[in-house]
């Protein structure tokens, strides 16, 4: 089965792998860092971090949407 860039199949999985891949760097960013005592500030840049990711997604996600709507 290949991949068209006309279905939105490509843009929807490589959502979720952005989803999926920021959401265990942060969990894995944020056990360390409590672990290993890192100052609060690298810690707050995971959290910036993620927090970019997921807000790529959430815009990423919506226009794959709209595109969708307007087929």
């Amino acid at each position: 089965m290949a991949i068209s860039a006309n279905n939105g199949s490509f843009e929807a999985r490589l959502i979720a792998v952005v989803i999926t891949l920021a959401a265990l760097l942060w969990l894995g960013v944020e056990y360390l860092g409590g672990q290993m005592n890192w100052p609060p500030k690298y810690v707050f840049l995971a959290d910036l971090s993620a927090g970019a990711a997921f807000l790529w997604a959430m815009i990423a996600s919506y226009r794959l949407w709209r595109k969708g709507q307007a087929k």
